[in-house]
């Protein structure tokens, strides 16, 4: 395979691992060994926010009283869209029953968890649109109960803007409270909450790491990274839109990775040339960390043709994929690893962030090898049922007798030969392992 790397990163997208853990991991003990009492003071040392924590009807009221008529409509326009396509996604699941053989019936029912937690990031960016997506599938999924967190700023409190959209897409509760201290309190059941069932939501490292650490404890979206894009393009995409776009989402953070990929040279380099002032032209705040991301963590790779360029999109499975080249039915048919996909250049990973209902919480550095992104589908619980007739059950008690005496386990075999022995006490069955 011939990849030409214009431009590789020096840098890879990981923190420190061993020292957040640690961090993460002592604030977890002291949180659920001391309460609220202790969460309040890690809120105190991180969050610098003395307010109420479980916001009342009055407060969440008067933030939505401070948010603009204009930006009302847009996140009622993207939940009703992120609700629209969450809807769709639960008609793809369905109680089964099928005849296994005749008379043992087998089934499978969608069982949504009880309490969902949902963290939405409101550090250097407040993240509206991740209360919109993660309350709103939770809601759609059918779960009981559902709390959005979201960390408050110092003597103002949560954006009212997150507070406006958690509560219009179905939050019972609203909490401010960020970082470790927040998804512990939805995880240990504090101030009066129910204890959550799963955990979801983007967040820093240190909320990516508290959620590794709860896992199996409860359930989680996924364990994420640093967000990262991938571009493919051809000599027919417009390099100002793939460089806009590659800018676009290295404002994310400083090791947020963006890669383009093509078969065009000219455009390769046409784009590295026009990234560096489309940068400079942010403001300040995302200035930093797209400069940062573009100089550390990006790569622009040249592969021979479209089938390289498809495969080494695969090798990098990124979290988004945006597709700038002709023939977009070949590359939605190839292409196989991916959290959200954007077709063309009249699409856009901003498109999917905010408001095309396809949700942003994805899967990154690499995940998307094995998983897909959140969905009402990671809120449901697909369990399965069995009932029988006594014929029925009839081979099924002899098989099963059998194979576990083969694998040495005679207590299985004997809740089998109970059975027959009731049920059929006239019938005579081989039930030996060597049959």
């Amino acid at each position: 395979m011939s990849r030409e790397y214009l431009k590789k990163a020096t840098l890879t997208a990981k923190s420190d691992a061993s020292e957040v853990h640690e961090t993460v991991k002592t604030i977890l003990a002291d949180i659920e060994a001391g309460g609220d009492a202790k969460a309040m003071e890690y809120a105190a040392k991180f969050d610098r926010y003395d307010g109420n924590v479980m916001l009342t009807a009055q407060e969440i009221e008067a933030a939505a009283a401070l948010v603009p008529e204009k930006l009302k409509a847009d996140i009622r326009f993207a939940h009703a869209n992120v609700k629209r396509f969450a809807e769709a996604q639960k008609a793809t699941v369905s109680d089964v029953e099928v005849e296994i053989v005749p008379g043992m019936i087998a089934g499978q029912k969608a069982i949504p968890v009880d309490a969902a937690g949902c963290y939405v990031p409101g550090g250097r960016y407040s993240h509206i649109a991740s209360a919109i997506m993660t309350v709103t599938t939770a809601k759609v999924a059918g779960c009981h109960h559902i709390t959005a967190c979201s960390p408050p700023r110092p003597g103002v409190g949560v954006a009212p803007a997150i507070i406006y959209a958690a509560n219009l897409c179905g939050a019972d509760k609203i909490m401010a409270l960020g970082g470790v201290q927040g998804v512990a309190a939805m995880t240990f059941g504090l101030f009066g909450l129910p204890k959550a069932n799963i955990l979801v939501g983007p967040g820093n490292q240190f909320v990516a790491e508290a959620k590794r650490i709860l896992f199996g404890r409860v359930g989680i979206d996924m364990i994420a990274g640093p967000t990262d894009s991938l571009i493919l393009a051809d000599a027919t995409a417009d390099a100002h839109i793939v460089a806009t776009d590659l800018v676009s989402q290295a404002e994310h953070g400083y090791n947020s990775p963006v890669w383009l990929v093509t078969d065009d040279r000219v455009l390769a380099e046409k784009v590295m040339a026009m990234v560096p002032d489309l940068i400079d032209d942010l403001p300040e705040v995302n200035r930093e960390n797209a400069a940062a991301a573009w100089r550390d963590y990006a790569e622009v790779i040249v592969c021979a043709d479209r089938e390289e360029m498809a495969a080494c999109s695969d090798d990098y499975a990124p979290e988004h994929l945006t597709v700038q080249a002709e023939d977009l039915n070949w590359w939605l048919d190839r292409l196989t690893c991916y959290g959200s996909l954007f077709l063309g250049e009249e699409t856009t990973v901003s498109y999917g962030d905010k408001a095309t209902g396809t949700n942003h919480v994805l899967p990154t550095s690499g995940a998307a090898n094995y998983t897909g992104g959140l969905s009402v589908h990671k809120y449901m619980k697909i369990v399965t049922w069995q009932r029988a007739t006594r014929d029925g059950a009839k081979a099924v008690a002899e098989a099963t007798a059998r194979i576990s005496r083969l694998e040495g386990m005679e207590g299985h075999a004997r809740a089998a030969d109970v059975r027959l022995a009731k049920y059929f006490p006239d019938e005579e069955f081989d039930l030996t392992a060597n049959g």
